[in-house]
């Protein structure tokens, strides 16, 4: 079977770990085009990582011209136009990084104009393949945990970023941005949330020209059921570190994540507490590849389409919402 035909979209920085991982699928993908508008970039793209591959500096001139199965778009928030709607409708799968719009209404259209064309997608939550979170959720689909009753998460970082990256018009701000990860792992998680609470605020950075996110929140995720999610950040913590963890009660367990991949789960309902320990380096981003081509390849449902980041996206807009407007948010 002949390596699937893959273009990169946006060949910003966060484009090359998505390079590296497909470089290394040689024998089931091949990267074939590369397109940003500063042709430059698209070109170090080429000569880094696929010698000879065809440069565009428009999404629409690569779908037409380089023949592709799929494509992976790292575009920034705002960045974002008409490049789904063209891939879908010339049968590209998509592998899309997030948040995949800025609005609630550009994400559905995404979802419905891939769905009409049959075309597989997935969304760069990453965080759903960490060994420790699949070993959870495995435990909660063969009812070991119980009931969830509560699920904290953290993300703290310390950095300017992108100068498009302080402004809130082009990133939707931290929790919309960065956050998102979290909000999408206590959906998958947890389940679908009915109502959220928001305080968002720039405490740190107010003197930062063009500086418009907030720099802290904290946020709490009500559920049908009950159960409650506390998701809270800040980029204002240690320089240089990205720090994302979490904590789940359950009925029956206790789990304490250090992050996706490396966990200790507290079992509460046995005798003497026993104590499972997950540990792991694998690098979660090919697991999302890997399940991306398993999906072109047999006609299977990917773990995260887009339908899962129109609704991830959904619920920080709507924390974003409740920040503005100092109320609950009812889902």
């Amino acid at each position: 079977m002949n390596p699937l035909r893959v273009g990169i979209l946006g060949c910003g920085n966060f484009a090359n770990k998505h390079a590296e991982i497909t470089v290394s699928f040689h024998e089931q993908a091949q990267l074939v085009a590369f397109c940003d508008r500063n042709e430059y970039k698209a070109r170090e793209f080429e000569q880094k990582y696929a010698p000879g591959a065809a440069v565009f500096t428009d999404h629409v001139s690569m779908f037409q011209q380089a023949a592709l199965d799929a494509v992976i778009i790292c575009l920034p928030p705002y960045g974002h136009s008409d490049e789904v709607e063209y891939a879908a409708k010339n049968g590209i799968h998509i592998l899309i990084e997030k948040p995949i719009a800025l609005t609630s209404e550009d994400a559905w259209r995404m979802v419905e104009v891939s769905e009409q064309a049959g075309v597989k997608t997935q969304v760069g939550f990453m965080f759903r393949f960490g060994e420790a979170i699949e070993r959870f959720k495995a435990l909660e689909a063969a009812g070991q945990t119980g009931q969830i009753g509560l699920m904290t998460a953290r993300y703290f970082c310390n950095a300017l970023h992108a100068p498009w990256w302080r402004m809130r018009d082009k990133s939707g701000g931290q929790v919309v941005e960065q956050v998102i990860h979290m909000f999408d792992l206590l959906r998958y998680l947890v389940g679908e949330p009915t109502s959220v609470f928001s305080r968002q605020e720039n405490l740190f950075h107010q003197n930062v020209p063009d500086y418009t996110v907030e720099d802290v929140s904290a946020t709490i995720v009500s559920f049908k059921q009950g159960s409650l999610g506390v998701i809270y950040a800040t980029n204002n913590a240690i320089p240089g570190q990205w720090i994302n963890d979490y904590r789940i009660v359950t009925h029956h367990l206790t789990a304490d994540f250090t992050n996706a991949n490396n966990a200790l789960f507290t079992h509460t309902s046995q005798p003497n507490n026993p104590v499972t320990t997950i540990e792991s380096t694998k690098d979660f981003r090919q697991d999302l590849m890997q399940d991306f081509i398993n999906a072109i390849r047999t006609g299977g449902e990917t773990r995260i389409p887009l339908r899962e980041g129109a609704k991830s996206l959904d619920l920080v807009l709507a924390a974003r919402r409740s920040a503005e407007s100092h109320s609950e948010i009812r889902l």
